[in-house]
């Protein structure tokens, strides 16, 4: 069965469909069978596969009120081994429906246990709330990415995320794990992100993941042009550090060319 993780914070910004978007389109380009689920009514990672939103047959808000089924709902991305269940304004409004729904809080991992076994990693974009649908997707997952900024601001939200993490673990679904912490945007010149990363390893210890995310030009621009970042910019500064969290999940080691790539690139 596939491995499913959701990409969730509360926090808006802090680049999670950047980070399903691109580590998706990595994994597909090693060979692993890849679907994205979008539930943010922003479809921000359905616009990043260039996934236009009208005249779909189906959308991740019918999938959860129960218009659709997931199968009905799935499209193939032009890029490898990738398909997605798109994101639609819809989603905006299923917050309510889904209050006065049965089974609310797992209508989603319904949806996708019908489906698990045909790919090898599904990942779940969150919305930047803690409502039902982040719910949803948290009870769906088996693990989940936290993005988030190395400023301190980013801490308070962090406690209210792990606060939830509890919740559903009590409640809903006992055991989903955290699959690692992910700085974004990160700026290792600063001494406040290597301050934040130091006090968010003392309260989750050994659950931060080693690659950082720089800001990158390329990594901005590729969602306009409804592309992954590797396939916009390959030789990118966010191509390579998404490369480098693909092959961290995946427990791959590098190679010296690669590390050659990281040297070069932490010193440009």
């Amino acid at each position: 069965m596939g491995k499913v993780i959701a990409a969730a914070n509360q926090k808006g910004g802090v680049g999670k469909s950047t980070t399903v978007v691109n580590l998706s389109a990595y994994l597909g380009s090693k060979g692993k069978k890849v679907l994205c689920i979008d539930i943010d009514a922003q479809g921000n990672a359905t616009t990043g596969y260039g996934i236009r939103k009208k005249g779909l047959k189906a959308s991740a808000y019918d999938i959860l009120i129960g218009k659709a089924k997931i199968e009905d709902a799935i499209v193939k991305t032009e890029f490898e081994n990738v398909s997605i269940v798109p994101g639609t304004a819809d989603l905006a409004g299923a917050e309510i429906e889904l209050t006065q729904m049965e089974e609310r809080f797992y209508r989603l991992k319904m949806q996708v246990l019908t489906v698990k076994e045909q790919y090898d990693y599904i990942f779940i974009d969150c919305p930047p709330a803690l409502g039902l649908l982040t719910l949803n997707g948290l009870t769906a997952a088996d693990e989940v990415i936290i993005p988030m900024l190395a400023e301190y601001y980013a801490l308070e939200g962090l406690t209210q995320l792990a606060n939830t993490l509890r919740l559903v673990r009590t409640n809903y679904n006992p055991n989903l794990e955290i699959c690692g912490i992910l700085f974004t945007m990160y700026d290792a010149r600063l001494n406040v992100s290597k301050q934040v990363v130091d006090e968010v390893e003392k309260y989750f210890p050994g659950k931060i993941f080693e690659t950082k995310i720089p800001r990158n030009v390329r990594l901005s621009e590729a969602p306009s042009y409804g592309t992954p970042v590797m396939y916009y910019d390959k030789t990118s500064k966010g191509a390579l550090f998404y490369e480098l969290l693909g092959k961290e999940i995946l427990g791959e080691e590098l190679d010296n060319k690669t590390k050659w790539r990281v040297r070069l690139a932490k010193t440009s």
